[in-house]
């Protein structure tokens, strides 16, 4: 059984950090595509970084770049999002989430860990 488990969200005031964990159990860590996401209230799902399967390249969202990053370590099975200079706009529930790089019905998410970036 496939499961993603987030932690690592929290109350941080703006221009502060965070680092958001997510743990993959149940997948060959290496075989997928890891990514996080973030939904904030009445606005759509977006994605806001994602790590490559081999090569671990990255990408990221224009609002997040400069800012986040993420990387992952095979070995633990988790991926990781540092979150610096965190802005009220980032508040909002993050998800982590598995596509295998052979099959993207093969497609996994977590279930969340809210960020509020406030004052």
């Amino acid at each position: 059984q496939v499961q993603l488990v987030e932690s690592g969200g929290g109350l941080v005031q703006p221009g502060g950090s965070l680092r958001l964990s997510c743990v993959a159990s149940g997948v060959t860590f290496s075989n997928y595509r890891m990514s996080w996401y973030r939904q904030a209230p009445g606005k759509e799902r977006e994605l806001v970084a994602v790590i490559t399967t081999a090569a671990g390249f990255t990408n990221y969202a224009d609002s997040v770049k400069g800012r986040f990053t993420i990387s992952k370590d095979n070995a633990k099975n988790t991926v990781y999002l540092q979150m610096n200079s965190l802005k009220p706009e980032d508040t909002a529930v993050y998800y982590c989430n598995a596509v295998f790089r052979f099959s993207s019905n093969l497609n996994y998410w977590g279930q969340g860990t809210q960020v509020t970036v406030s004052s």
